[in-house]
C-alpha cells in the first residue's frame, strides 16, 4: 500500500466550527476505545521503567482536546506515575478551556531547551512530510530532557478497511473523510526509522507495534 498524500479537512481553516468540535470528540472516543490512549500510556511506562522516574512534565503537541494525555495520566496515576501536562495546538478552537495550554507551531515550539521531561504527540506524525517530521522531532528533542514519544497510525490495507467499517461510530463527516486520508498518509515503522535515524539529538529509537495498527516510537535524547 503506497503512501498517498491527501489534505485533511480538520487541518483547514475552512472547516466549520461545529464540525471541528464533533470531529475532535470523535477522535477522543477513538483514542479511548481503539488503542490511542493505551499506546501513549505504554510508552510512558517504558520511559519510567528505563529511567526510574515516577513523575514527568509532558508537553503534548497537536493536542486537540487533550484526551490522550488526560486519560493516560489517570491510568498511570494508579501505578504511581504522575504527569504534569501542558497542551500545544496551532488552533485555539482545538483546545478546551481550563487546561494548561499554548497556541503555537509544533515546528517552532516556543519553549527553551530542556523545558519538559517528555514531548509527546498522538496522530500528528502522519500529517508531516519526511523533512518536516525530522524537523519536528529535532525541535521536540531540543525542548525535552528525556525523550520524544510518537503515537501514530500504521498504513495497511486492513487498517483502511477497518476505518470504513467504523463509519457508523463517527458523528462527523469530517472524521470519516479524514480517517481514510489519515491511514493513506500514515507511515510504516520501517519508514519512520529511516526518517528519524538521522536526527541530530536522538541517541536511540525504539519502535513498537500496538493494538489496531498503532505504532509507538520513543526517540531518546542523546
Amino acid at each position: 500500500m503506497q503512501r498517498v498524500i491527501t489534505p485533511e479537512i480538520l487541518d483547514s481553516a475552512d472547516c466549520p466550527s461545529q464540525e471541528v468540535e464533533k470531529s475532535l470528540r470523535d477522535l477522543s472516543r477513538i483514542n479511548r476505545w481503539f488503542g490511542g490512549v493505551a499506546t501513549t500510556r505504554k510508552l510512558i511506562e517504558r520511559v519510567a521503567a528505563a529511567t526510574g522516574k515516577k513523575h514527568f512534565s509532558l508537553l503534548e503537541v497537536a493536542a486537540g482536546f487533550g484526551e490522550v494525555p488526560k486519560v493516560a495520566s489517570e491510568q498511570l496515576a494508579r501505578k504511581g506515575i504522575t504527569l504534569d501536562v501542558t497542551l500545544l495546538d496551532r488552533v485555539r478552537s482545538h483546545l478546551l478551556p481550563g487546561n494548561r495550554s499554548v497556541v503555537a507551531d509544533a515546528l517552532a515550539v516556543p519553549f527553551p531547551d530542556g523545558s519538559f521531561d517528555l514531548v509527546s504527540s498522538s496522530l500528528f506524525a502522519h500529517h508531516l512530510e519526511p523533512a518536516e517530521l525530522a524537523r519536528f522531532v529535532n525541535e521536540a528533542l531540543r525542548v525535552s530532557r528525556c525523550a520524544v514519544l510518537i503515537n501514530d497510525l500504521i498504513r495497511h490495507p486492513v487498517h483502511l478497511a477497518l476505518v470504513y467499517a467504523g463509519f457508523p461510530l463517527m458523528r462527523s463527516y469530517v472524521s470519516r473523510v479524514d480517517g481514510v486520508a489519515s491511514v493513506r498518509r500514515a507511515y510504516v515503522p520501517e519508514e519512520m526509522r529511516k526518517i528519524l535515524s538521522n536526527g541530530q539529538l536522538c541517541q536511540k529509537i525504539d519502535i513498537s507495534r500496538h493494538y489496531l495498527f498503532r505504532m509507538g516510537i520513543i526517540c531518546w535524547k542523546g
